[in-house]
């Protein structure tokens, strides 16, 4: 069943609707997850910004940011939110934390929420992870699995997916051949793909992102009803991210 805006609409909120209000969320794929991020955070009370993985600054993004290797004992102090917290700092970018040292910080009872960036997209639309990814921790309530819709109709190349040749690997496209509805359902619905990794207590939630009109929603509604046919998703989330009210768009279960 569907709901969406419109004939078929219902009220919606994308952070309380897929229970990024609480708990620890994981956030991977390509076309999103920094969005994704920067949005549940500011809709929060107390949220905490971190990561598993290198990350361009954010400061801009969060009231405060926190370059700690105590990062539980560093929510003591905090005063405005939402809030970063970070290792370090290298070549350009951020460090990400080990696994349990974010699941320390999610045990905390100071922040109502923590979203983590578990694997990179050197900010591409597409992507099936690499040998060492996704970074999620086991304790993870959710696992937030992000494809931009714009991807369809791209070719298979660099300037559009992270790691090609894990695409066509999975999916059996050539280099350059256009991404279709299938290749995508494909990757969001494999074990070796988007899911990769998610725990067995995790919920497991695809974003299609960049819905930005009924094209993209017509195009992010087949996808959806196939990666629910074939995945363990119970619902997938249509959404904008940038520039909307309200980024959730429709939500199809």
């Amino acid at each position: 069943m569907a709901y969406g805006h419109g004939s078929e609409s219902r009220d919606m909120n994308f952070v309380t609707e897929l229970g990024l209000d609480s708990g620890l969320t994981a956030v991977v794929g390509a076309g999103g997850k920094k969005s994704t991020l920067y949005t549940v955070g500011t809709e929060l009370d107390r949220a905490v910004l971190t990561t598993a993985v290198r990350i361009p600054r954010f400061d801009e993004h969060v009231a405060e940011i926190h370059e700690t290797t105590d990062p539980v004992s560093t929510l003591e102090s905090v005063r405005e939110w939402p809030v970063g917290l970070v290792p370090g700092f290298e070549e350009s970018r951020y460090l990400g934390y080990d696994l349990e040292t974010i699941e320390e910080i999610a045990a905390c009872p100071i922040p109502e929420a923590v979203l983590v960036k578990s694997d990179g997209a050197r900010n591409r639309e597409f992507k099936v992870p690499g040998e060492d990814e996704p970074r999620i921790p086991p304790a993870a309530d959710r696992v937030l699995g992000v494809v931009s819709t714009h991807i369809v109709g791209k070719p298979l190349t660099e300037e559009y997916v992270h790691r090609p040749e894990r695409v066509s690997a999975l999916t059996g496209l050539e280099s350059g051949e256009k991404v279709g509805i299938e290749d995508v359902a494909t990757v969001l619905s494999s074990p070796n793909g988007t899911q990769k990794h998610v725990p067995k207590t995790a919920e497991y939630i695809p974003i299609l992102n960049k819905v930005d009109d009924d094209t993209d929603r017509a195009t992010a509604r087949e996808i959806a009803d196939r990666v629910l046919e074939r995945s363990r998703a119970d619902r997938v989330a249509l959404t904008q991210l940038r520039g909307a009210e309200e980024p959730l768009v429709e939500l199809r279960e």
